[in-house]
């Protein structure tokens, strides 16, 4: 009654007022939301082009130093113009826009020749980058990623802060991040070989398992992979019989696969390449269908396997990648001849130093196909990934830079184009931007846009933004306010609040560089758009004050599609502010609502426990058509209330049968459970405090027995971006180490030593790096022991049980229990509601019975073996570089670009 008299009242004044209402037509929204997109990502597209073709002309006019002054001097360093930072709302960090930032890896040397003249040629890309924001505003990061590892990027931004992150290592490498992945070469089918013969053991294998690691790391979502090793025989490292996508979780099962991989018995390269070449060459699965590449891991041996590669590669359409791994006098002929009959590179890894530029030197290799092709400079966009500066999730699009210079053939005659690729060419676009070009509101809460990317990802989706915690947990540790806007109106008390959603209401309000300037235009703006009709302030009188002395009644909510909830009494604003979401289309009982025709009861309303939801969607006939919803009424309900007439004081007089909810009654139990199997009322005291728990935790062998006889089914999901508790790792039990490989974080924590290098002899950083594999000359900090509180959660996986009652209209009645008891109970839908009313006899103690749970869990997910066997559906890429009959077949051994600190 108190619901009806609401809405009744609602609809006479909107009856009052001539509205209409338009059918979406969904192919024209679609179709509008593509063209939008597609004209912002050819606005971002011309900017690319720009930046490229100013890169590749200010290499060319760039004339090659030997002799160059180390910026990092500390008298050079005193005089450096230092950019003023101010905050920006937009990249959420403080920048300079009159300055760009350079990045270099932190075991790259920025003193070495070739980092210091691209320091030079990449100093005239500051005036494009600033063109280019001033000819179109809204531009995010503008970034060139060089293939030695240096990143210029704008605006301007200090690359840590150090005040958030104090102890945080800055492992961050542009040519790992998957825009330069994506950009620096097409896609690739690669299978990993390893040897896994007796002589690699010890060191050799420890330096093999991190060497398959970081080559896995420069492989993206477009590349296909698999790790394969061999001895006497060849074996599948995991549990993937072919090549797989190169995503975040196939690499981690393969990683985890590489570390159990033994040493033993003699090398025999036949066995190996041929199970190789089988999973390579075989199209029954899924691939990426370009590049295909082995990359083969080992000690080094007399075998060439030369029948292998006739039989399998006669036309050299695999390339082949040696890479001599360790200190040892083997001969290491034989691997640089495969690599080099096989289009490929040979190279050597003699210490954990030489890994990560080793591992993805064979990008330049690939890259060359690109350079002789024209089409090849053409804008990719990359899959979604978290940008590195806080913009959130982003999209990037790429352009390779090529060189342009020429060089002279063997004879010093003819002059040809370099063939080498300069880096990536990258711009942002934030999914927020994209987000901003598909109208939702125009959907209904419950509808949105979503869209999918060429692997078969979903690229946008509104469940895919990061959630508020996530991004609380993630940013730092200090304490970021909720903020909201609410009206608060003359007389407060009789009207209570009024909420509103953050939107962007003016959309076609004119921006202002001043506060006069900005009411001016605002005042004009309303005075332009606002209706003049006296019913227009319908929401300001629309109360009940019919029933202000229900004394059932807590209190009054009515959100309207458009943004507004007005709350009343105004006592009751912290039940909203403290439980809803101010935005109506993002708050759960308004979602729920619409597919419902009848009234939904949510429990637990408040955090004390005090009140009882319910809450129904308004629909209003516009001219015959129907309008879903207008609004969304809902009513606060005192809990006491209800749970009196659900148990009475007067037994009922049954016979046979079980019947009657008398409270605290000692043989019948009474409940009332949502669709989703949650308690919504009790006839048992005890059950009172329990209110809002899954039903599966209180009656467990009564859930059980509801989902065995499909009155209940169930729905396992997984939640791909949940937080878990950080694992930490007992170190009580730790054993000696005689042999240590450190990872990448314990060479770059050596400290004092490395700012040594700087200033020392240039041999002085190659025996920094030779102490360093011994754990006991340097001890390096764990980078997990000084983690703020902000970062004591990590990403995880986790499963969830959803229980839903069957839309069922009649009446269940049933027998369980066991050998030595069994309870009767009847179930029946409540019509027009979300209820389920179970009555039953009280639980048999003598049955054995285990809790049945619905809440989250921490999971590995689904079996990505059994996932691989299916891969989802992937569009290829459009064209494929990777071959080209002017490409330089000449095979050295690939000098490393003295990058490192020496």
């Amino acid at each position: 009654n108190e619901w009806n008299i609401c809405m009744n009242k609602g609809k006479c004044r909107f009856d009052c007022i001539r509205f209409t209402v338009e059918p979406n037509n969904a192919r024209m929204l679609v179709s509008n939301a593509a063209s939008n997109i597609e004209k912002l990502l050819s606005t971002r597209s011309r900017a690319l082009k720009v930046r490229d073709k100013a890169a590749e002309k200010a290499q060319v006019q760039h004339q090659w130093t030997d002799n160059l002054e180390n910026e990092t001097d500390p008298v050079l360093l005193q005089n450096r113009t230092k950019p003023d930072f101010r905050a920006d709302p937009v990249f959420k960090r403080h920048v300079s826009f009159n300055h760009t930032a350079v990045h270099i890896p932190t075991d790259i040397y920025e003193g070495s020749t070739i980092v210091l003249n691209e320091l030079n040629w990449t100093d005239a890309l500051q005036e494009t980058f600033k063109k280019n924001r001033e000819e179109d505003p809204t531009l995010l990061w503008q970034v060139f990623g060089s293939a030695t590892g240096l990143a210029r990027y704008y605006p301007a931004s200090p690359w840590i802060d150090k005040e958030k992150t104090p102890n945080n290592i800055d492992l961050y490498d542009v040519r790992r991040r998957p825009w330069y992945i994506q950009g620096a070469a097409s896609p690739k089918d690669m299978l990993i070989l390893v040897d896994a013969s007796g002589s690699v053991s010890g060191l050799t294998l420890k330096l093999i398992r991190t060497s398959v690691n970081e080559m896995l790391e420069t492989l993206s979502d477009d590349d296909y992979v698999n790790v394969v090793y061999f001895n006497e025989k060849a074996m599948q490292a995991a549990c993937f019989g072919h090549l797989v996508q190169a995503n975040v979780r196939n690499k981690k099962i393969l990683k985890d696969a590489v570390q159990n991989i033994s040493a033993k018995g003699i090398t025999n390269y036949k066995m190996g390449f041929e199970l190789a070449f089988e999973q390579l060459l075989s199209f029954n699965m899924t691939r990426a269908n370009c590049n295909k590449i082995i990359m083969l891991f080992t000690d080094g041996g007399e075998e060439r396997a030369s029948e292998i590669f006739e039989k399998y590669n006669y036309h050299k359409r695999v390339r082949i990648f040696t890479f001599s791994v360790g200190q040892h006098n083997y001969d290491k002929a034989p691997i640089q001849w495969m690599a080099c009959t096989n289009k490929g590179y040979y190279y050597e890894i003699p210490s954990i130093g030489a890994i990560r530029i080793n591992t993805q030197e064979y990008l330049d290799v690939l890259g060359r196909p690109m350079v002789q092709a024209k089409e090849a400079q053409k804008v990719q966009w990359t899959n979604v990934y978290l940008d590195a500066l806080e913009l959130g999730l982003v999209i990037t699009g790429t352009l390779p830079v090529f060189n342009k210079t020429t060089i002279k053939d063997e004879n010093n005659r003819e002059k040809q184009q370099n063939q080498l690729i300069l880096g990536v060419m990258a711009i942002d676009v934030s999914l927020e931007d994209i987000k901003r070009l598909t109208p939702r509101f125009t959907l209904g809460p419950n509808g949105y846009y979503f869209a999918i990317d060429p692997n078969g990802y979903v690229f946008l989706h509104p469940n895919l933004l990061p959630k508020p915690i996530v991004r609380f947990l993630l940013s730092d540790s200090h304490l970021c306010p909720l903020v909201f806007e609410s009206l608060q109106v003359e007389n407060f008390e009789e009207n209570g609040y009024t909420y509103i959603a953050p939107r962007e209401y003016c959309k076609d309000l004119k921006p202002s560089v001043n506060h006069t300037e900005f009411l001016m235009n605002f005042t004009e703006y309303i005075d332009r758009n606002t209706p003049n009709h006296p019913m227009c302030d319908i929401m300001t009188r629309f109360y009940c004050s019919s029933v202000d002395r229900n004394e059932k009644v807590a209190a009054r909510f009515v959100a309207t599609d458009g943004g507004i909830t007005r709350v009343y009494p105004s006592s009751a604003g912290s039940d909203w502010f403290e439980l809803e979401n101010p935005e109506t289309y993002e708050s759960s009982f308004y979602k729920r609502s619409l597919d419902n025709d009848g009234y939904i009861f949510t429990p637990r309303f408040s955090d004390n426990g005090e009140g009882l939801g319910i809450v129904r969607a308004v629909h209003l006939n516009v001219d015959g058509i129907n309008l879903k919803p207008a609004g969304n009424l809902l009513i606060k309900c005192c809990m006491e209330c209800w749970c009196l007439r659900l148990s009475p004081s007067v037994p009922a007089k049954c016979k046979d049968e079980i019947c009657g909810c008398r409270r605290n009654d000692k043989n019948v139990d009474c409940v009332l459970l949502d669709d989703g199997g949650f308690l919504v009322m009790s006839n048992q005291d005890d059950h009172i405090s329990r209110i809002g728990e899954f039903f599966g935790m209180i009656d467990p062998s009564l859930m059980i027995e509801l989902v065995n006889t499909s009155l209940f089914t169930l729905t396992k999901s997984y939640d791909y971006q949940s937080l878990c508790e950080r694992k930490t790792e007992t170190r009580a039990a730790a054993g000696l180490r005689s042999v240590y490989v450190p990872t990448i974080a314990d060479i770059l924590n050596v400290g004092w030593w490395a700012s040594a290098a700087h200033a020392g002899p240039p041999f002085l950083w190659s025996w920094v790096l030779v102490l360093a594999t011994d754990r006991h000359s340097i001890s390096a900090a764990e980078p997990d022991e000084d983690l703020s509180d902000a970062h004591s959660k990590e990403s995880c996986i986790t499963e969830q049980t959803q229980y839903y009652f069957n839309d069922t209209e009649g009446s269940y009645s049933g027998t369980m229990g066991c050998d030595a008891c069994s309870r009767q109970y009847l179930v029946e839908k409540l019509l027009k509601t979300n209820l389920v009313f179970i009555i039953a006899e009280v639980s048999c103690k003598s049955c054995p019975v285990s809790v049945l749970s619905q809440a989250e869990k921490p999971s590995s997910g689904p079996d990505p073996c059994e996932l691989a066997l299916n891969p989802r559906y992937r569009k290829g890429p459009d064209v494929c570089f990777d071959n080209n009959a002017s490409v330089s077949l000449s095979c050295p051994s690939l000098p490393n670009r003295d990058l490192q600190r020496r």
